[in-house]
């Protein structure tokens, strides 16, 4: 335990929830803003969803890496460390001047959430003895993480109206700052003597590297076609970083995610759930926001508060997903909650440029209950599959995975949207109507992704059984969780 007075307990887990709570809603706080900044920054639509996968691919590649660092120099340093190129990395953003600007300093706020997350979360667990208060400590972060993905849907309607998309980023500065200056009066410095000596620095910078080529890959498929040199150069760069941080863990001492952990079928099955979660869902939130401001012609407020019944709804679903992995098992579960995402990509499929509008409060619903639901159970999964000495490194892959696609998801249906609208506006549609048309086919794509990822599951895990204490512990375990539409 640290040697923090028991006073200070409180207080401390309440300064790193804020640094939480500001990491994960600066994944979804953007979205409503993205129209502005398409239009001020002269970004077109098919370009935006790098403001959003810049961040994603950063935290997710350095997540696992950043924790075995703060374990090993130490975690207040670690924590202090995030916090500051958090805060700096912010004020770029606010200040940009051009596409470029933003979206490096999107990856540099990336790269300070995966170092301050991680840091935080074992804060909590050293400052609190085990039992009932680390539980109910543990509780709390759950529920501040939940809140801040729901929550930037909201407020970043209202900080763009009010203030300008700038300040969706400018708040974070203040905020980062008053962190850093309590952290050393509040948190005593504390490390991992038996942490390992070695960094598997190679492994987070190919992994990364191949999936910010794949990325980019994906989205020029729509403007130099699949059998471009660039596409198919950058695509095969992609499979060849990949392929070289597979070889660099089998190989590693200490690797960044030992092979070993896929050889579960669990383990396997709960990552791809979380990945086909956040693929399917997070386009939903771009794609609607621009079906919302640019057709319906809403403001950012209203766009903004059109998601209540989404965040509503995510809450809703991560209790409703906690029982029923404790009562039917987490494949079940599972498998319920990516029927009713594809339901809701379903019906949203059905919006019109003169209207649609009643869809949005249904698709929502069974958008945020069924990704609630998913996640509780893949997490209870992925996490009840892991040995006792290796739950962090569970569930840091799962938010991984769900940061990866979140990226990756993006790329594939923001592109095949984009490529769908051009078809149409050549053909004579009206601007409005092409591009709802893209956005009608991006939805139905994210359909059979969450149908292909309900199969996939079913066939994957075979459940003999599940207890209240694997949906308890995946709670625990899932300090970011899927933090997108």
């Amino acid at each position: 335990m640290m040697g923090g007075r028991k006073t200070r307990r409180w207080p401390v887990l309440a300064l790193v929830c804020v640094a939480q709570f500001v990491n994960v809603l600066d994944v979804t706080v953007v979205l409503v803003a993205l129209p502005s900044i398409g239009r001020d920054l002269d970004l077109p639509p098919q370009h935006l969803q790098w403001v959003v996968s810049a961040y994603a691919l950063l935290f997710a590649g350095f997540l696992l890496l950043a924790g075995r660092t703060a374990d090993l120099f130490g975690r207040r340093r670690m924590f202090m460390t995030g916090l500051a190129l958090f805060a700096t990395a912010s004020l770029v953003c606010g200040l940009a001047g051009s596409p470029e600007v933003l979206i490096l300093g999107r990856a540099a706020q990336g790269l300070g959430a995966a170092f301050t997350a991680p840091a935080a979360l074992s804060i909590i667990t050293t400052t609190f003895p085990d039992g009932g208060e680390r539980d109910r400590a543990l509780g709390v972060w759950t529920a501040v993480a939940a809140g801040g993905g729901a929550a930037g849907l909201v407020l970043g309607g209202l900080i763009t109206d009010g203030l300008g998309w700038e300040w969706v980023f400018l708040v974070n500065v203040p905020v980062a700052a008053l962190g850093l200056a309590l952290t050393p009066a509040l948190i005593p410095e504390s490390r991992d003597a038996g942490a390992p000596r070695r960094l598997d620095l190679l492994g987070a910078v190919t992994i990364t590297a191949g999936l910010v080529a794949l990325v980019y890959g994906l989205t020029r498929v729509e403007e130099s076609g699949f059998g471009s040199l660039s596409v198919f150069g950058t695509l095969f760069l992609a499979a060849a970083l990949i392929w070289t941080f597979c070889l660099v863990e089998g190989r590693a001492a200490n690797p960044l995610v030992p092979l070993r952990v896929f050889r579960s079928s669990k383990v396997v099955c709960a990552n791809l759930v979380a990945s086909v979660l956040t693929a399917a869902t997070s386009p939903i939130g771009v794609l609607l926001t621009l079906y919302l401001q640019r057709v319906l012609d809403l403001s950012p407020t209203a766009a903004g508060l059109t998601y209540l019944p989404f965040s509503l709804s995510v809450v809703a679903g991560s209790f409703i997903g906690s029982r029923l992995t404790g009562s039917v098992g987490a494949r079940a579960t599972m498998v319920l909650g990516l029927v009713c995402v594809a339901a809701a990509s379903l019906v949203l499929g059905g919006i019109s440029a003169g209207g649609g509008f009643a869809r949005l409060p249904v698709g929502l619903v069974l958008s945020g209950s069924g990704l609630g639901c998913a996640s509780v159970a893949s997490t209870a999964l992925g996490t009840s599959a892991a040995r006792e000495d290796e739950q962090g490194l569970a569930s840091g892959l799962l938010n991984t995975s769900a940061q990866v696609g979140t990226a990756l998801g993006l790329a594939a249906l923001t592109t095949i949207a984009t490529a769908r609208s051009e078809v149409l506006m050549s053909s004579g549609e009206a601007t409005a109507a092409a591009l709802v048309g893209g956005f009608g086919v991006a939805f139905y794509t994210g359909a059979g992704l969450a149908v292909a990822g309900a199969f996939a599951a079913s066939l994957l895990v075979r459940e003999k059984g599940s207890g209240w204490g694997a949906a308890v512990g995946s709670s625990r375990a899932a300090w970011a969780g899927p933090a997108t539409l």
